[in-house]
């Protein structure tokens, strides 16, 4: 589909409304879980694998942005991996692309139905019931079916996680002073400590890369952007938001609560501030949830329907399948979150495989093959030869090791019997 043929309606995004929609993929409850990676690898090593990681994943989405620009016909994320390596390669990554989208909507129905849980305790209804509550409530936040749409209600999510995080951070920092001993009581360390293994350590960082995979979703969202050359201040202005917020969240509660910081980080701020919290995060859990489904979504209509009224949600008919379209996927997350009794730790094995590639290993080829001139050991090239020769390795370490790391972690949820029940009323598995 040519870039031109779009409605007008799909073309009113600019760079501040990319910027909340990069937020709303982005930045989720997940980022209370980095007070947790922190209390693994240490806090000098977190800091600085948070700032790292979070510089490359601004770089590797600047090159996606120059791939967009020479290329302007791309729409989703296959569409580029299709210029390098032909249908085979646009396929697979079509795959990739869905699966982990899916999957995603998928931790948000579960990630939904444990706040919902937490807030309302002590109801005598089956659990299963609240994870249908929280897939109805993403398939209709995931109805508005452009961007430009959705980013009203990113100003939402934005507030709702800044409002959690800061009630978790001034709660836990409370705590912590009127502990006994105060602040130089609490146990959290600068490195890490001789008894973490190795999978441990890297299934920790993976907790990061993840953090930062906003990647995934950019070339669909600057399709819809008027002015796609404003792309590199979205990205700037996101990346360092996400680098302020998961290091200062990281540092701060890790260093107010200590080695055994909970995951999210809100359950550590004592049961009755942890239900206020959840309540506060509640906007975010779902409306960062639902535009993976409208990506989604937006990728399966605009590759099945030639029609360009029903592609573009014109019509009667053209809304009819988007609902539908929306609600299927919406099932089909709720279904396999249900059904796999080790969901969280299959998603981090999927992402494992795919993140490395959609923000590291990916990009790093785009720029050799798509975007560089010459070659690669020209003046001019050298540099940024030898930087997305890096980054192509640090995504190929991140999937093997990653893969290796989930690997373990599925073995011994086993092992020691922490693996939930499928379809279960039981309150305690999401808890």
């Amino acid at each position: 589909m040519d870039v031109h043929d779009v409605n007008t309606k799909f073309r009113r995004l600019g760079w501040k409304r990319l910027t909340i929609c990069l937020i709303v993929e982005a930045i989720a409850l997940g980022s209370l879980s980095i007070p947790s990676v922190f209390a693994t690898i240490g806090l000098v090593p977190g800091i600085i694998v948070s700032i790292g990681i979070g510089f490359i994943a601004i770089y590797t989405s600047h090159v996606i942005g120059q791939v967009k620009l020479k290329h302007r016909h791309i729409d989703h994320y296959a569409d580029a991996v299709g210029l390098m390596f032909g249908k085979v390669g646009y396929e697979i990554t079509s795959v990739m692309f869905v699966l982990l989208l899916v999957l995603i909507v998928g931790s948000h129905v579960l990630t939904g139905t444990i706040a919902l849980v937490s807030i309302i305790k002590n109801m005598s209804i089956c659990a299963l019931a609240w994870t249908v509550i929280s897939a109805i409530i993403l398939f209709v936040v995931a109805l508005p079916p452009t961007f430009a749409e959705f980013a009203i209600l990113g100003y939402i999510d934005f507030g709702s996680i800044i409002c959690a995080i800061m009630i978790t951070i001034i709660a836990t920092g409370v705590r912590a002073s009127h502990a006994d001993g105060g602040f130089s009581a609490v146990d959290w360390h600068a490195f890490p400590q001789g008894d973490v293994s190795c999978a441990s350590a890297f299934l920790a960082v993976t907790n990061i890369v993840f953090a930062y995979s906003f990647a995934v979703c950019q070339f669909s969202f600057m399709s819809e952007m008027h002015t796609p050359e404003d792309y590199p201040k979205s990205i700037w202005a996101l990346g360092l938001i996400e680098i302020f917020i998961y290091t200062g969240t990281g540092a701060l509660v890790y260093v107010f609560v200590g080695s055994d910081v909970a995951s999210p980080a809100l359950l550590s701020a004592g049961p009755v501030i942890s239900r206020v919290a959840f309540g506060v995060a509640v906007p975010v859990i779902f409306i960062s949830g639902s535009i993976n489904t409208t990506v989604v979504s937006q990728y399966i209509i605009r590759r099945t329907i030639k029609n360009p009224k029903i592609r573009d949600i014109e019509c009667v008919k053209g809304w009819a399948i988007w609902i539908g379209l929306c609600a299927v996927v919406t099932v089909i997350a709720w279904i396999v979150a249900e059904a796999i009794p080790f969901f969280n730790a299959l998603l981090g094995l999927i992402s494992s495989l795919f993140i490395s590639g959609f923000t590291f290993y990916f990009p790093a080829l785009m720029w050799f093959i798509l975007i560089k001139q010459g070659a690669w050991y020209e003046r001019k090239n050298l540099g940024l030869s030898l930087l997305n020769f890096a980054i192509f390795i640090i995504g190929v370490i991140i999937l093997v090791c990653g893969v290796y790391a989930s690997v373990v972690d599925i073995k011994n949820g086993y092992s020691s019997g922490s693996v939930r029940g499928s379809f279960t009323c039981s309150a305690e598995a999401y808890t």
